[in-house]
């Protein structure tokens, strides 16, 4: 089928090229009534703008690219439809790109690939550091997310992760649980986040007297439910004793309920358990998740303010933004 034209919308409305080039760019001296008119023929015919063509008149796409390390992980697949929300809302498209972590996907995020497709990119790096960022980023609007790289001249986004499983441990311990463990750590994590997740658990300890036991830090082999079921269950057999589990993720968490339910361990009378991201499935657990729930929408919309201004020419320093975050409080750890 042939491709739909301006000039096509143009006579369909009944008005000049110009008319509907307006509309299209959503300028604001364009009456409502012959707004509707052109936006109609455009429905009608299926009109989409060439996105070079709109380049070459504009600087701008229209467009930005999402690159994000898993497309299927509750968090992210959350975070990407509230992304894709604020966007229409803000009149860009999204393309979305998985990394899967992987080195050379996340390179090409900030190399040749978006060249002259997107007018920004937010990027959730795993693999890349610092100053591969730094030596990488010269051109396309960039806004970071996450905990592994934080440029000086690159704007980020984040929650503060120390403090958010410093909550979830002092809520943990404000019902009487002593003996609490942290699921899980990886031999491979290459993210900054299970690292600040440990030590917000390891202050909270501390700051309640609790002595640091090695034995209640459990590994687990990858970031699946599954390895959280063998993580804990390895342990039960081991004979570790604990009364409370805080999970870096909800994906462990769900495995740790499982495995005490296979273990005929009563949460939370015997064990509590608080999981993190609050993703949807939290409230479809048996009993229901206790999470840390990271502000999923500040930080779209920090991410896209952030982005906007760069897109505009803000050329400065970066800026890095401290959302917030809560525990959202259900059955597997109640409050006391």
């Amino acid at each position: 089928m042939a491709r739909v034209r301006l000039i096509d919308v143009a006579e369909l409305a009944g008005v000049s090229m110009k008319t509907v080039s307006n509309v299209v760019h959503d300028y604001p001296h364009v009456a409502p009534a012959l707004r509707s008119r052109v936006q109609s023929a455009i429905d009608q015919l299926g009109y989409r703008p060439n996105l070079t063509a709109r380049r070459l008149a504009t600087g701008r796409t229209g467009m930005v690219a999402l690159a994000i390390p898993e497309i299927d992980h509750p968090y992210f697949s959350e975070l990407s439809r509230h992304i894709a929300e604020e966007a229409t809302r803000r009149g860009y498209r999204v393309l979305i790109e998985q990394t899967l972590s992987d080195p050379t996907a996340e390179r090409a995020v900030l190399g040749d690939r978006e060249a002259g497709l997107v007018d920004g990119v937010i990027f959730h790096p795993v693999q890349m550091e610092t100053l591969d960022i730094a030596k990488l980023d010269a051109g396309t609007p960039l806004v970071l997310l996450g905990e592994a790289a934080m440029p000086v001249m690159t704007d980020h986004v984040m929650i503060d992760n120390v403090q958010a499983a410093l909550d979830a441990t002092r809520h943990l311990l404000s019902s009487g649980r002593r003996r609490i463990a942290f699921l899980a750590v990886t031999a491979d994590d290459i993210t900054g986040s299970t690292s600040q997740r440990l030590l917000g658990y390891q202050q909270g300890l501390l700051e309640a007297g609790v002595r640091l036991d090695p034995a209640l830090v459990l590994e687990a082999t990858e970031f699946t439910a599954e390895a959280g079921v063998r993580a804990v269950t390895e342990a039960i057999v081991r004979g570790v004793e604990f009364d409370g589990v805080m999970c870096r993720d909800d994906r462990f968490a769900i495995g740790a309920l499982k495995a005490l339910q296979a273990a005929a361990r009563s949460v939370p009378a015997d064990v509590a358990v608080v999981g993190w991201d609050n993703t949807a499935l939290a409230s479809y657990t048996s009993p229901t998740l206790t999470s840390v729930s990271p502000d999923k929408a500040a930080i779209v919309v920090a991410a896209f303010d952030l982005l906007e201004e760069r897109i505009a020419g803000y050329r400065g320093v970066g800026r890095h933004v401290v959302v917030g975050h809560s525990l959202v409080v259900r059955e597997s750890a109640p409050g006391h």
